[in-house]
């Protein structure tokens, strides 16, 4: 296991990318930057430790808080993992607590944009076509507990944007894609105050567009699943257009 490990390290302190001084400017973005490249040719791959922190300052030409900031940042985006006692090793996908700047890309759009919308609409139909082929008798069972407890706020006037939020989920972890899921629960956490306003107007049509889109999910009728989403899509915009 060791020798393993070894291997794997000698292999990262060999990487091209990492072993040519960095040109001046933003050090820490351009120490990232080498470290992204490398992952991007293979050079390093999950499992991998980067070089030391000394290794890494003589073979880029920069200083040691350069490395550090870069290592610290790399880490908080869960690209990189600190363990005591070994090293810097890269990850084979960012922890749950990790850093997401998608969504601060998002919030420096300024809100729920045209831009954005066009993006939902691209991504919405993708993945729930990509839940219907994979989806589970227990996601079925998430997704329909999701619409019958939305059924109920409703009953009780007390629906609110998570109600709405718990079956766009259900039906995004069922495509069992970590990456797609990353993605999806950064649009909707983009969309939850929007979708509050939602929730507040035209309740009842979103727990018809649900239903819809339920149905033919359930279906594998792919054409309805578009079509329902368009629905419950065009819907939704009108109502934000009205509370503007």
């Amino acid at each position: 296991m060791n020798e393993e490990k070894n291997g794997r390290m000698q292999k990262s302190l060999h990487s091209s990318s990492l072993s040519a001084p960095v040109n001046r400017g933003s050090v820490v973005v351009l120490v990232m930057e080498r470290i992204k490249q490398a992952l991007i040719r293979g050079e390093l791959k999950a499992g991998d430790f980067l070089p030391s922190e000394a290794e890494l300052t003589r073979n880029l030409g920069v200083g040691k808080s350069s490395v550090r900031e870069a290592v610290k940042m790399l880490q908080a985006m869960g690209i990189v993992e600190v363990r005591r006692g070994q090293g810097t090793v890269v990850r084979d996908q960012p922890g749950e607590n990790s850093l997401n700047t998608l969504v601060y890309q998002l919030i420096l759009a300024r809100g729920v944009t045209q831009d954005v919308l066009d993006f939902r609409s691209m991504f919405e139909p993708a993945y729930t076509i990509m839940a219907m082929h994979r989806a589970t008798d227990e996601d079925y069972r998430t997704i329909q507990d999701a619409i019958d407890r939305l059924e109920a706020a409703l009953q009780d006037r007390v629906q609110s944007a998570r109600h709405d939020v718990a079956f766009h989920r259900a039906i995004l972890h069922a495509t069992r894609n970590p990456m797609v899921i990353r993605v999806g629960e950064t649009l909707l956490e983009m969309f939850e105050a929007a979708i509050e306003t939602s929730m507040r107007t035209l309740p009842k049509v979103a727990l018809k567009d649900h239903k819809q889109i339920f149905e033919a999910l359930r279906a594998k009728n792919e054409a309805a699943v578009r079509a329902a989403i368009t629905e419950s899509s065009e819907s939704w915009e009108r109502c934000l257009t009205y509370n503007e």
